[in-house]
């Protein structure tokens, strides 16, 4: 089989099942047309498929008996904006658009699976099989997880995973590779600050919970600067504060809300350490009462070497080394493809969709 005379054969076709989804997004969890137009298109070729997570959808392409499995996954979820562009295609959801092209991801993973599956069918020899991973509400609950939780990486268990995500900042037929620490881990941050309520002309009476919440804000920043090593990068970004009810009342309560971003489980675990006793200790020295919590979020991204060396050698192949990059530093953004690398080695690259000549050129969310 000539797999780059069938790709040209049916890009086009690839190209308007693009466009389809992206003027029909759908935000995470509520993905169903776009869960059922994907099975539609894995019926029509032939490809095992089965729902899974509610709202995504696992393909499956057997190979000959023995050899290895490899998952290859897409994200289908779009987000809450409004779509200002003059396209055909744009969208006719109202306040969702695929602003980070999943619609892209769910088309190049429809072409891919229909390709092994017409190469498999031809070469009876290729051993092994090909999962695709249609993952819902990789924007919000992080569905990999949940995925992983009903199974997909099992019968048969998956060896290897491979993701992508294209990148308007990277010119059309261009890669990006990064070995090692890709993304970084995610945790909510939330702190109260408990005082003593008092009337403002009598602040002696009181313990003021927002001039605590100031010495929390400005300490918090330290344990970045002082007490984490500026060559494994820590992130604490505080984005919300709620405090007081009237201009003349001393507040007895405040609440802080942030993100906390990590290339390490141990820089990690460290840090939520230090938040939870630098709060303590600075409400207790007020004479209040400070409680963290953390809500759990999406793991670093760290990925395999050999898997990166397999997906460059093919880049190299196909495009030519001029065009594939290497990423020198990682990003403190979150990415749930870091759930599949806890079951099976991966990796995970970029994949160039810009074109500076056009003006496409517009950051992802955007």
């Amino acid at each position: 089989m000539d797999i780059d005379k069938r790709i040209d054969e049916i890009i086009d076709e690839l190209v308007e099942i693009r466009r389809d989804f992206h003027k029909n997004p759908e935000l995470s969890q509520r993905e169903h047309r776009t869960q059922g137009k994907i099975r539609e298109y894995l019926d029509r070729w032939g490809i095992e498929n089965y729902p899974i997570a509610d709202t995504g959808v696992l393909g499956i392409i057997k190979g000959n008996k023995g050899g290895k499995t490899i998952g290859i996954r897409g994200d289908i979820d779009a987000l809450p904006l409004d779509e200002k562009s003059d396209v055909p295609y744009r969208s006719l959801n109202p306040g969702v658009m695929h602003a980070c092209g999943h619609d892209a991801h769910t088309a190049i993973l429809l072409g891919t699976g229909r390709i092994l599956k017409e190469l498999m069918d031809s070469e009876k020899s290729i051993r092994g099989n090909v999962k695709l991973f249609f993952q819902p509400a990789e924007e919000t609950i992080g569905g990999a997880k949940r995925m992983m939780d009903e199974g997909c990486m099992e019968d048969p268990k998956v060896d290897y995973v491979i993701g992508l995500h294209v990148q308007p900042y990277l010119e059309a037929g261009r890669v990006e590779l990064k070995y090692g620490k890709l993304n970084a881990s995610t945790d909510t941050i939330n702190i109260t600050l408990k005082g003593k309520a008092a009337h403002a002309a009598y602040p002696d009476k009181g313990i003021d919970a927002i001039v605590m919440a100031g010495s929390v804000i400005t300490a918090l920043q330290s344990i970045v600067s002082r007490n984490t090593s500026p060559l494994n990068s820590v992130v604490i970004s505080l984005g919300k504060i709620s405090g007081g009810i009237k201009n003349n009342i001393i507040a007895d309560r405040v609440t802080i809300t942030g993100t906390l971003r990590a290339l390490d489980e141990e820089a990690r675990q460290y840090t939520k350490d230090r938040i939870v006793s630098m709060v303590e200790s600075i409400a207790a020295g007020y004479g209040g009462e400070g409680i963290t919590g953390f809500k759990k979020g999406y793991k670093a991204l760290i990925n395999d070497d050999e898997v990166v060396d397999v997906i460059r050698e093919n880049a190299e192949r196909l495009l030519g080394k001029e065009n594939v990059d290497f990423k020198e530093h990682p990003s403190l953004g979150a990415e749930d493809f870091s759930y599949f690398l806890d079951a099976a080695k991966g990796a995970f690259f970029h994949l160039g969709c810009g074109n500076t000549l056009k003006g496409i050129t517009a950051p992802l969310h955007t």
